[in-house]
This record gives structure tokens, sequence and C-alpha cells, in this order.
């Protein structure tokens, strides 16, 4: 049975809420996203994530006689068993007043029926602010909204649609509603340490933000997973507008061999290794045994049910085991 989650998505009107869900999960891109109108008091939507995890999104519209109506004659309905809430600025609104007191409002409300929601904030559109002034703008801002939101704890994000920001921020949010992602990572971390993988990353199949990811080496740019999910993407819908279908990628270097799969279901998996002389063969004939038990993890979404036993190889070496 699918395990659903209702996520708030308020802010006021033109701060972007609706493009920003357009572009994570329903594969707009960034400058198609000037044809949508304003949303009309609550859009729902369901997204299904790995199998076992339904996000019910409710894409509140903005407007002022919209909000001022959430909070009087639909205060229950829509702030009822709320698992997460998203507040989403405007950094050059006008009125940052006004937007300040309905995000009170909101917490308020969220106190009063989902105490136990996650909050998430992003200050969207920072492309609009000069760059070498975003740091502070920003600082200044998450200071603001942190004090604002107690007791409760707040997330912020900085957010963009015409950047990786977005990406970022949204993988946060994701990845904390998966109920076993540490198993998962335990699993990609067991892959990583038996292949001599330098990285290992699990991408959502239709959303392409990465949920779990093992790291054995660091890496120099903080930013490469949004990035690369951002990268992937439009790859993705590029291949669907000729009618090719993504399944593989591959790309080698002097210094490192990366490989880009469908994994199970419902994910993609990358591996990035300094092993350069790794056939592609023996890549995915690991990915593809390995795939039984990831598959069973999104299926269960239990670590106490899950199981099973995957048998990986290396280059000149034995068959190990990762067993779960």
């Amino acid at each position: 049975m699918a395990n659903k989650k209702k996520v708030l998505l308020m802010g006021k009107s033109g701060s972007g809420k609706t493009s920003m869900r357009s572009i994570i999960f329903a594969n707009y891109i960034a400058r198609d996203t000037r044809r949508l109108g304003a949303t009309i008091d609550v859009e729902h939507s369901h997204v299904r994530l790995l199998g076992s995890l339904t996000l019910n999104l409710w894409d509140c519209g903005g407007q002022e006689a919209f909000m001022e109506n959430y909070f009087a004659s639909q205060r229950e309905n829509i702030f009822r068993n709320v698992e997460v809430m998203i507040y989403v600025f405007d950094v050059e609104s006008r009125e940052l007043e006004k937007d300040m007191h309905y995000y009170q409002s909101c917490l308020d409300a969220i106190l009063q029926n989902s105490p136990k929601a996650k909050i998430f904030c992003l200050i969207h559109k920072m492309d609009l602010v000069q760059e070498d002034r975003r740091d502070l703008v920003f600082s200044e801002r998450q200071e603001e909204i942190k004090r604002l939101s107690e007791p409760l704890d707040c997330n912020c994000f900085r957010t963009s649609i015409w950047d990786e920001t977005l990406y970022k921020a949204w993988s946060s949010i994701v990845y904390m509603l998966i109920p076993n992602v540490r198993d998962v990572e335990a699993n990609l971390n067991d892959m990583a340490d038996i292949l001599g993988a330098d990285e290992i990353l699990l991408f959502e199949r239709s959303t392409f933000l990465v949920i779990a990811h093992a790291q054995r080496d660091d890496q120099r740019d903080i930013h490469r997973f949004e990035k690369i999910s951002n990268i992937f993407k439009e790859f993705k819908l590029s291949c669907s507008k000729i009618a090719s279908q993504f399944q593989f990628m591959e790309v080698r270097n002097s210094k490192f061999a990366a490989f880009i799969d469908v994994f199970t279901s419902n994910t993609y998996i990358c591996l990035v290794m300094n092993n350069c002389e790794i056939p592609t063969s023996m890549v995915q004939f690991n990915l593809a045994c390995a795939k039984s038990v990831f598959e069973e993890l999104e299926n269960t979404g239990d670590t106490a049910t899950s199981g099973g036993e995957v048998q990986v190889n290396q280059p000149g070496s034995k068959s190990q085991r990762i067993i779960r």
C-alpha cells in the first residue's frame, strides 16, 4: 500500500510555487513556465515516488482572498494531517511584511492542526539578486524566518528555476520523506566498497531528484548532485522529443569513468569510478545483480522485512556479496 504524505505548498501569488512544482514533477523546463497562470484556490495532485511513497500535493493559490479563506473557513481542512509545509518567499517581494504575516498565520494553523509537520522555506527567484549580494540577502532573510518560526524548526533554501538550487531544495525535502532511506544508503555504501566506486548516486526516475548517495572520496563541488539532476533530466526530456528513450550513458576520460543507467522500476543510478579500464559489460552485470535488493526495498519501504542477497564482481577478484 502506498505511503501517502500530505504536502502543502504555500506562498503569495506570483512567488513561483506552481512554476517550481511544474519543473520538478511535470517535466517543464524553466522557460516554459512563463505560460502558467495563477493557481485558483487549491490545486491537488498526487505524485508517486519510489513505488511506495505518494506525495499528496496541495498547491494553494496565494491571492489575498484565498489566503484569508484558508485561515478562516478552510483552516482545519487545509492544515490538518500535514506532513510537510513548504512556504515560498519571493526574494524581491515589495510586500515582505504581509508575506511574513501570512507565513506566521500558516505556522499558527500548523501548530494547531499538524504540530509534527516539517517546515521548509524557499527564498525563491534568487537569480534576480545581484550575484555578489546573494549570500548576504539569503542570510538576512533566513535569520528573520527562523526567528519567526520558533518554536517550530524551519529549513531554509535559496532557489531559482534557472539553476540547480531548485533540485537541491526538493531533493532535501523528498529525502526526509522516504521511510527507509538509511537502509537504501547502507546498501549503496556496500556497493561502493565492493565495486571500488568513488561515488554512487540514486535518482528518482521521473523527477531525477537525488534521493540517496554513497561517497568514498571527498569531492570538491558540493553542488554536483543538483547540477547532475538538472543536466540529465533535461537530456532525458530532449531524448523524448525526438522519440528516443534514454537508457544508458557512459562517460570516460583519462581520470574517471562514469555510468548512468536505468536501475529499478523507479530509479536511475550513477556510478563514478577512478578505474578507467573497467569494462562496461561488468558494470552493467553488477547493476543487474544488485537490482533485486533495491527493488525489494522500494516495494516494502520497511527495513525490518527487507532482505536479499546480491552478488557483484570486481575485475581480478572473487565475487563478493551484499546481504541485507
